[in-house]
């Protein structure tokens, strides 16, 4: 019998793994990879996103707002088919203010790194993972639970092969290949924008795209093109299980999944580092391991 192949996701806040990466995380789980979420904090402090969503006494109730989130969670894992894990740090919450206000006390993006990545080692050497994904440098984009993620997912990637680092925290193993998870880049958003106009729809994203400052080196950036368009409807189950956070009549479903699959059929990644050959571009998380 062979290997089972084992692929890890970690995420900053619960619905992250909804919104990014969803339909090849269900791709490969229908393959019959084991597929690990790895969530960072419980979203205690994200607002309610979705101005549907009702419940008394939310807004006012941390406790309550982290129990409901957990449930949506629990939801979303069983849509997609994945394992998950709460590394247990508290959302860090995004400052507002001009300058903005410090981060509070205990939170995430304030917990020393070798401390932060301790729970995230252990893991990673529990579950031994083939490949690994977070995001980037920027954390996607820059609320600071994402850039703590960033930096803890790559410490942690290097700390678990290491036998002299974290020797209470499981046998030392080596992730074979880290990627960065790349999202709305100004192609996919093109691609889409005028796969719209030819069925004359009407795009979301004619403002959007007349304000994009284009960095063609941060598009230039990803190697790995995995596709998925299959599995576009399994992601957006995912989505609506986070019902605190995701309008169903809001941006994320303004355009048709047919118009998607046609226009950007895939979810794209940045190989980062890999102990295995492989040729670029590739289509597969798994190339040269498969």
């Amino acid at each position: 019998m062979s290997e089972q192949w084992r692929l890890m996701h970690v995420h900053a806040h619960p619905d992250d793994e909804s919104s990014k990466g969803a339909a090849s995380t269900a791709r490969y789980v229908a393959e019959g990879v084991d597929v690990h979420v790895v969530t960072c904090t419980g979203g205690e402090r994200g607002d309610v996103l979705n101005p549907s969503f009702d419940h008394p006494g939310i807004l006012d109730n941390p406790e309550l707002i982290t129990q409901i989130r957990r449930e949506e969670m629990d939801r979303a894992r069983e849509i997609l088919g994945v394992r998950q894990d709460w590394l247990g740090w508290v959302d860090s919450g995004w400052p507002e203010g001009n300058p903005k206000p410090p981060l509070p006390e205990g939170c995430f993006a304030l917990v020393p790194l070798e401390e932060a990545a301790e729970p995230l080692v252990r893991l990673i050497r529990e579950f031994k993972p083939h490949v690994l994904t977070t995001y980037d440098e920027n954390g996607g984009y820059p609320h600071p639970d994402h850039i703590k993620c960033h930096e803890v997912s790559v410490y942690a990637f290097e700390a678990a092969a290491d036998p002299e680092r974290y020797p209470d925290a499981g046998e030392p193993w080596q992730v074979a290949k880290l990627y960065y998870h790349f999202g709305w880049s100004h192609a996919r958003v093109t691609a889409i924008h005028e796969a719209m106009l030819r069925h004359g729809l009407e795009s979301p994203y004619a403002d959007r795209l007349a304000k994009w400052e284009i960095n063609e080196e941060h598009e230039k950036r990803v190697t790995t093109r995995v596709p998925c368009s299959d599995y576009f409807e399994v992601r957006d189950q995912a989505l609506l299980a986070h019902a605190t956070q995701i309008d169903p009549d809001g941006f994320w479903f303004a355009v048709p999944r047919e118009v998607q699959a046609e226009a950007w059929p895939t979810e794209d990644f940045e190989l980062v580092s890999s102990t295995v050959e492989t040729t670029l571009p590739e289509d597969d998380l798994f190339a040269g391991l498969r």
